[in-house]
């Protein structure tokens, strides 16, 4: 379900002349051990925010840390966590913001 929302948010912000990547792996090494395939991120926004999407009951504090290590990893000071499972999308926003 999340990557028809992804395609669907995709395809909105690059009508609106947004840059927008989608499933864009890491590129993480653990000592001589390539990571890239078991991490992707959902969307980056104009290189510099970072939106995870979810269809959860309720986001939780494990979703707001798995944005805030990839926030880390990438360098992306801002993040946007959304929840679909909402009857108001507003209500399934959250921002998160790396402290400098």
């Amino acid at each position: 379900m999340e990557s028809i929302y992804e395609k669907n948010l995709q395809h909105e912000l690059t009508r609106r002349k947004v840059q927008v990547r989608r499933r864009v792996k890491l590129q993480l090494k653990y000592k001589d051990l390539e990571l890239d395939d078991d991490y992707a991120l959902d969307l980056i926004v104009n290189e510099n925010v970072i939106v995870g999407l979810k269809v959860v009951k309720e986001l939780t504090p494990i979703h707001e840390a798995q944005l805030m290590a990839y926030m880390k990893l990438t360098g992306c000071n801002v993040g946007l966590l959304i929840s679909f499972n909402v009857v108001r999308l507003k209500d399934g926003i959250r921002r998160l913001s790396l402290s400098k």
